[in-house]
């Protein structure tokens, strides 16, 4: 039986500087480590390329080490009681009850959007959930994307007062943005395609990004929407700041893990499509059936009936049951850390496919996942 995840509902009002604490500090868990420790060395990481080996190495060493954000609201950040909560932690919670059966059996590494490449190649983690784009080049160098479990789109946020309306209006401005991310080369294009002469300010991360943004070091900031919200709603007068409208670029989210290991692989992206047809299926953490409903296609993902390759996977028959009774479907986590903070689903890219007819299906509904059978 898993122990059944402890919930922070609420996000308390706090600035930027609580952020900037919050990243310093350490989970009441100690789960935090620094990214430069890695597994103990050539021995622990030795052949977990190899399809089945990540999976066992897992399983000795009791934790799945995950690479998050910690000082982004709604994704992952430190609570009032020092927790590490949010979307994206608990997207490995859940794969950490599906292979260790307890969704505290974590490790996580908080990363700076530069470390998050080698880290991902030397195998010194077992998966990353810190928000990162899908990307061909990062395809191809870092590892292997699951599913899309966020649609997002990059934009500018400004002081209200500059009275800066559309993107275009930006021309000759200062612009925030941060290192090594997707939203860096974004700005660029934009800048160069559109004849924007605009000052491009470099930043090392995000919350120093976004310290120089209310600092008045830049006329904007640039980031993806959902970031953007997020980070708003941490400041002393949010009001005084507005998300333009529009987006310069798609951005694209979810979990990835090293290349390699196919069982490892496999393994994640069925737990997040147990997370996306449970609530397809209209099933969450207080209905998780246990005995047989007469639908197949609920009996056979929760393990009651029939199999979906879990057993090939290294994965218990129940996996199902335990995961949602332990995180809740996927909509559960988005209304527990995002929906609560003010990024709206319904209707958006974020929605269901299920709850969009198909001709309707660019607009929205397209979060999905192949079928559990």
């Amino acid at each position: 039986m898993t122990k059944k995840l402890l919930i922070a509902v609420a996000f308390p009002t706090i600035t930027i500087f609580m952020l900037i604490a919050c990243s310093n500090g350490e989970s009441s868990e100690k789960s935090i480590e620094s990214p430069a420790k890695e597994l103990d060395s050539d021995t622990e990481t030795q052949g977990l390329g190899e399809s089945g080996k990540r999976l066992a190495a897992i399983q000795s060493r009791g934790k799945v080490v995950c690479a998050i954000d910690n000082s982004v609201p709604g994704f992952g950040f430190a609570d009032e009681t020092g927790n590490i909560v949010g979307f994206s932690i608990d997207i490995c919670r859940a794969v950490a009850v599906a292979v260790l059966g307890d969704a505290y059996a974590t490790e996580f590494r908080s990363m700076t959007y530069a470390e998050r490449g080698p880290a991902l190649q030397s195998g010194e983690i077992d998966m990353m959930t810190k928000s990162t784009t899908w990307t061909s080049s990062r395809d191809a160098e870092w590892g292997n994307f699951a599913q899309t479990i966020f649609y997002d789109g990059q934009g500018f946020m400004v002081p209200k007062d500059i009275e800066v309306h559309n993107l275009l209006d930006l021309k000759g401005s200062k612009i925030c943005v941060a290192q090594g991310t997707t939203t860096e080369l974004n700005v660029q294009d934009f800048n160069n395609e559109n004849n924007m002469n605009m000052d491009i300010i470099i930043f090392p991360d995000l919350i120093s990004t976004n310290a120089a943004y209310l600092a008045g070091q830049c006329d904007s900031l640039t980031s993806v929407h959902s970031e953007m919200i997020l980070i708003r709603s941490g400041f002393t007068a949010p009001d005084d700041h507005i998300i333009l409208p529009g987006s310069i670029a798609e951005e694209p989210i979810g979990p990835l893990v090293p290349h390699g290991d196919e069982q490892w692989y496999d393994i994640v992206k069925t737990v997040v499509a147990i997370l996306i047809y449970a609530e397809a299926y209209e099933i969450n953490s207080d209905n998780v059936p246990t005995e047989l409903t007469g639908r197949s296609a609920v009996d056979r993902l929760f393990g009651l009936e029939g199999s979906y390759g879990q057993d090939k996977l290294g994965l218990s028959k129940t996996v199902a049951q335990d995961i949602i009774l332990a995180v809740g479907n996927y909509g559960e986590i988005y209304e527990r850390h995002l929906a609560s903070l003010g990024i709206a689903r319904e209707g958006s890219r974020n929605a269901l496919w299920a709850d969009a007819p198909c001709g309707e299906c660019p607009k929205g509904g397209q979060i999905y996942a192949a079928p559990l059978r």
